[in-house]
């Protein structure tokens, strides 16, 4: 799941070198944090956080097929 946040998420930046995403177990769920670029986070967020929110679904269904749970988490500074 990290690999498929990464990709997504450098695809949408100007500054794809600065895209982190860590990943961490929280009891049976997977967390997965995000942080770009301060100038970028708005591209990532999009209006309304509508792109954040089809991340969310595509790692959601990608996570549903493999039986886990993953919460993607954009962090900002």
């Amino acid at each position: 799941m990290k690999e498929l946040v990464e990709v997504i998420t450098k695809a949408l930046v100007d500054s794809p070198e600065d895209v982190v995403v860590t990943e961490r177990e929280d009891k049976k769920t997977t967390v997965l944090e995000v942080r770009v670029a301060e100038a970028d986070m708005g591209k990532v967020i999009g209006k309304q956080g509508r792109i954040a929110k089809a991340i969310r679904s595509v790692v959601k269904a990608a996570a549903a097929k493999e039986d886990k749970k993953v919460v993607v988490d954009i962090m900002d500074e």
